[in-house]
């Protein structure tokens, strides 16, 4: 983790101004502070998200570049829509948010652990009860085979994390939450930081300027 002293979060709810953010670990803005749904609204607004393991303190992350979607540009393969299409997959929004925070917590492969502590999971529970947070179901008959959960504000959707049970569910669900996000004409889809997958999906690395500035023009900047 990083050498350098970091801000301590207190009971005031403020943030550092995300530009400060270090360059490694890139994009480390913050320590401390809480999960309360005042601060998670404020930090997302400025395009600030926790993510930290078990047993350290909440870390607040600003990185630069910023990953992001912008709807209508996502990349869908002549054979990915035939194999959708043959797969029979059927999709709800908001239905089982909870059953899909609970299988993005699960250890991936070769990994000990989640980032998604019962702490996280309570807070994201919070912000899907006052409406901030919402999910995109995956189903194969009566099985959940994939979503995604992230925090919507504006027309703006910030992407925490998504699973995936059976080949191309997760490329299923980008595909039908990239409909419902053009449908609603929003802005953009924050990925957070690139992985291969979203990269191969059409996701771009922008600035981190780029970024905020896009929040600011979408009414998102903090009071």
């Amino acid at each position: 983790m990083a050498t350098l002293p970091l801000p301590w979060l207190n009971a005031s709810l403020a943030f550092p101004d995300p530009e400060t953010a270090l360059k490694q670990p890139n994009g480390l803005l913050a320590a401390g502070g809480d999960l309360s749904v005042e601060r998670l609204l404020l930090a997302y607004r400025q395009g600030i998200f926790p993510w930290y393991n078990e047993g350290e303190p909440i870390l607040w992350w600003s990185p630069d570049p910023r990953t992001v979607i912008f709807p209508g540009h996502l990349h869908i393969s002549r054979s990915l829509r035939k194999d959708l299409r043959q797969q029979n997959f059927r999709f709800s929004r908001n239905k089982a948010f909870k059953s899909v925070i609970e299988a993005c917590s699960e250890p991936r492969a070769k990994q000990r652990g989640t980032w998604i502590t019962q702490e996280m999971k309570n807070a994201y529970l919070r912000l899907h009860e006052r409406g901030f947070a919402q999910s995109l179901e995956c189903w194969q008959g009566e099985q959940l085979v994939g979503g995604i959960y992230g925090v919507v504000l504006g027309k703006c959707f910030f992407g925490e994390s998504m699973f995936s049970r059976v080949d191309n569910a997760s490329k299923a669900v980008m595909v039908e939450l990239d409909k419902h996000l053009q449908a609603e004409n929003f802005s953009l889809l924050d990925c957070q930081v690139s992985s291969p997958h979203v990269l191969s999906m059409g996701a771009v690395e922008i600035p981190r300027r780029e970024f905020l500035q896009h929040l600011k023009h979408a009414g998102l900047s903090a009071p």
